[in-house]
C-alpha cells in the first residue's frame, strides 16, 4: 500500500536534486523516443518512486487509476530495448477532503483515509539504452555535451552542459604577450 505523503515526499527529493531531476528527465526522453505515448493511458501516468540509480539500470514506478490501465502493447514496445516491466495492483492512501461531519476522523480534525485502487507499473531501464538516446538526441540538435548517464559507471555524473547553451568555441589564436622581464638582455 503507497501513502500519498511517500509520493509528495519523492517529488520534493526529485525537484531538490538536479541529478535525480536530470536522469527522470532522460528517462522521460526514452519514453517518448520509443512512441510510448501513442499507447492508451500511456500520459496519464504520475511518478509514484525513483528514480533509483543502480549501475547499470535505473528504476521508476508510475501509477494510473485502476480503471486507466496503460496499454499492455507499450509495455511491449519497451520490452523490445531491453527494459524489464512489472505490472501490479495495489492501493494509495489519501485523506478525505472534509465537507461533512461524517468524514472526520474521530478524535482528530482530519479526515478520513480512503484507498484508491491503483495500478503501479515499474519499469527498469538500462543506462545504456539512456545514454544511447540522450547521445542521438544531442547529435540531432548539434550539441557537443557528455550525457548525463554513463552506461558504465557506478554513480551518475553531473549534466555537463545545458542543453540550451551553444557548444564551446576554442579560444581564438592570441599571440602570446612576453613575460615580465623576458626578453631582457643582462
Amino acid at each position: 500500500m503507497e501513502d500519498i505523503y511517500d509520493l509528495v515526499k519523492n517529488a520534493e527529493m526529485v525537484y531538490d536534486s538536479d541529478t535525480s531531476f536530470q536522469i527522470l528527465k532522460d528517462f522521460e526522453r526514452v519514453l517518448d523516443e520509443v512512441d510510448l505515448y501513442v499507447y492508451k493511458n500511456w500520459q496519464d501516468g504520475e511518478l509514484l518512486d525513483g528514480p533509483k540509480i543502480e549501475r547499470h539500470w535505473i528504476t521508476c514506478k508510475f501509477m494510473w487509476p485502476r480503471d486507466k490501465m496503460p496499454d499492455p502493447m507499450g509495455a511491449k514496445r519497451l520490452v523490445e530495448y531491453d527494459c524489464k516491466i512489472g505490472y501490479s495492483k495495489n492501493y494509495i492512501v489519501n485523506p478525505r477532503k472534509i465537507r461533512r461531519p461524517d468524514d472526520i476522523r474521530p478524535g482528530t480534525k482530519k479526515g478520513k483515509l480512503d484507498r484508491l485502487p491503483i495500478w503501479v507499473v515499474e519499469i527498469q531501464m538500462p543506462k545504456k539504452l539512456i545514454a544511447d538516446i540522450y547521445t542521438s538526441y544531442a547529435d540531432a540538435k548539434g550539441f557537443n555535451v557528455e550525457p548525463a548517464v554513463d552506461a558504465n559507471a557506478t554513480e551518475m555524473a553531473p549534466q555537463m552542459a545545458d542543453m540550451s547553451a551553444a557548444p564551446p568555441v576554442p579560444p581564438a589564436a592570441a599571440p602570446a604577450a612576453p613575460a615580465p622581464g623576458a626578453g631582457e638582455t643582462v
